[in-house]
This record gives structure tokens, sequence and C-alpha cells, in this order.
């Protein structure tokens, strides 16, 4: 799996270049990790409801293709996009979401952090706070999008929506769990569970 570094982007880029990567593959294009923070930006999924954005003020707003319903986007959030063939692999939909939320559950266990997935509500949480939120599109049997690991962000837009669809569901992250976070470490950890989940 080729892992890239995109850095600090703009959410409807990426999403440009996902889309265009993902038409453009074969049967022999090698799978791809995409590791990068996004500018703010509320994003809501394929059949989220507009409702659920309480008040955008300045974050602007996409209508995405993933799957889904609102969520935030910002800097200090480590957004990992996956861009498997899932048919090669030879795993469903649900199994690729189980893969990703493990991949967090682990990360956080490293930190001494008990999380769980949650069958109704896909993404990652400890307790009941969401840490991590996972939104995927799959076309011709292959992936895109992802999850978003909340590391060292500000939290407070996400006060604005409905987070996933849920009315006042608490939202958490690591810097709020550990004392000292490390971004680029992180990073790495992330990376390094996801190469074990998607092997």
């Amino acid at each position: 799996m080729i892992v890239r570094d995109l850095g600090l982007c703009d959410y409807t880029g990426v999403w440009r270049q996902m889309s265009a990567f993902t038409d453009a593959r074969d049967a022999r294009t090698e799978d791809e990790l995409w590791l990068l923070q996004h500018h703010p930006v509320y994003t809501l999924g394929k059949n989220g409801k507009a409702e659920h954005i309480l008040r955008a003020g300045d974050i602007p707003v996409v209508n995405s293709d993933r799957g889904g319903q609102v969520t935030y986007h910002g800097p200090g959030q480590l957004v990992a996009y996956v861009l498997l063939d899932i048919q090669r692999k030879k795993i469903g939909v649900r199994e690729l979401v189980t893969r990703l939320e493990q991949s967090v559950i682990t990360l956080l266990a490293e930190y001494g952090i008990p999380s769980r997935a949650r069958a109704d509500a896909p993404g990652v949480y400890i307790d009941d706070a969401k840490i991590a939120a996972l939104g995927l599109r799959v076309r011709r049997g292959k992936s895109f999008h992802g999850l978003a690991l909340n590391v060292d962000m500000s939290l407070e837009p996400f006060s604005r929506i409905n987070p996933c669809g849920y009315a006042d569901l608490a939202v958490t992250q690591l810097a709020d769990q550990v004392a000292a976070v490390d971004f680029k470490t992180v990073q790495k950890q992330l990376v390094k569970q996801l190469q074990n989940q998607l092997k």
C-alpha cells in the first residue's frame, strides 16, 4: 500500500483527486493511503440531512458523496483516506468499516485508553464521546474517503452540528485524554495499525 502525506488540504480538491484516482485505477493499480488535515469544513454525506447543520457560521458546507451524515474537519484532526480495491481483497464494506475502527481502537489502547465501536453508529467512542468518524464510498469494488481521528483540534465547531446526525453527541479528542500528544507520532501509529488491518 502506497502511503502519501498530503499535509493541510482543501476538502473539495482532495475529494476530486480521490474520485479521479478511483475512476482511473485498474486491476493492477496499487492501493493507497492518503494522510492529511483539512482546512475547516463541514461535510454532509450523500444521505445527509441539512437540518443537522445547526449554524455553520463562517465554515463552508460541502455536499459529499461519502456515506454518513454531517461531520466537521479541521486542523489538528488526522484524516486517513483509504483507496482500496476491496473486491481484490475480498472484503465487504462492513468488514472494511470494522477494520478501520479496530485500527483506531488498537492505537488508543497504546495510550492506555479503552474505546469501542458501536453497531448503531459507525466510528470509535471513548465512553459515549466520539473520537473518530467514518464515512466511505465504494464504486466498482473500490473504496475511497475513510476515517477522521480527532487528535488536537478545536472541538467548538462540532457544537454547531448534530455530529453524524445525533443531537447532543459528545465529541472528544486524544489531547483531552493524555497529557502530551505529538501529531506526527500519532500519524505514524495510525499508519502502522491501518497497514496491519488492511494487508
